[in-house]
């Protein structure tokens, strides 16, 4: 019974500790609606890509853009060339 109850306890402790940190990526993807293209490059340099599928339609970028779909609708606005890719350098 001891033993039972010290592997339950080490696993509610394992338990707790993920899940209550976290990750960096869901951190960084907080939906913020950015006012500008300098603001969005500071957070994410290869703008936002609404999917993974979306191809630039402007030809070679420097940077991969970051994929958020929820964030990207955020920020539609910054998408001049209305490839699905906001703010893509």
């Amino acid at each position: 019974m001891k033993r039972i109850s010290i592997i339950l306890l080490a696993f509610g402790l394992v338990l707790g500790f993920a899940t209550s940190q976290p990750t960096e990526a869901e951190a960084k993807t907080k939906i913020v609606k950015y006012k500008n293209c300098t603001a969005l490059n500071k957070d994410y340099k290869g703008g936002v890509a609404s999917s993974a599928k979306v191809k630039n339609k402007g030809g070679k970028t420097k940077y991969k853009p970051f994929v958020s779909k929820a964030l990207y609708d955020a920020n539609k606005k910054l998408d001049r060339d209305k490839d699905s890719i906001a703010c893509e350098r």
